[in-house]
């Protein structure tokens, strides 16, 4: 079996993926993103709509926006939102599918699920030994 090393086109292409889904892997970004679909939206429009603080918003679309995810488009002293690339959202439709899927076992997995034994979410726990 042929090892995938750092100066390889694939190993690229893996650093990238890894990038992208660690980008869309908190359920601020997911939210702010399935906001966006609906059209452009401001910092203002999105922290109503989601109950968030405005920096929180902000620092999530500066994530988004650095991941290449999401533009901003300035009018006068306001910025709106849109998503970059529409096909962002066939990637979330196959994870819909793809979770749909699985049943419970992603949300029930022990390092990223979202369930405790009160079916509250918390955290990922880390594992004896692990640095984070």
């Amino acid at each position: 079996m042929a090892m995938t090393t750092a100066n390889t086109p694939a190993a690229a292409s893996l650093l990238r993926g890894a990038a992208l889904f660690h980008g869309l892997a908190d359920r601020t970004r997911l939210s702010i993103v399935a906001q966006l679909v609906n059209g452009e939206r401001r910092v203002v429009d999105l922290t109503g709509a989601l109950g968030l603080a405005q920096g929180t918003v902000s620092g999530h679309l500066a994530c988004l926006r650095d991941c290449g995810l999401v533009v901003g488009r300035p009018e006068g002293r306001q910025m709106f939102y849109s998503l970059a690339h529409p096909e962002l959202m066939d990637l979330l439709a196959a994870a819909e599918q793809l979770l749909a899927l699985t049943g419970d076992a992603v949300e029930l997995c022990p390092n990223y699920g979202c369930r405790t034994d009160a079916g509250t979410e918390s955290a990922p726990s880390q594992k004896k030994g692990s640095a984070k």
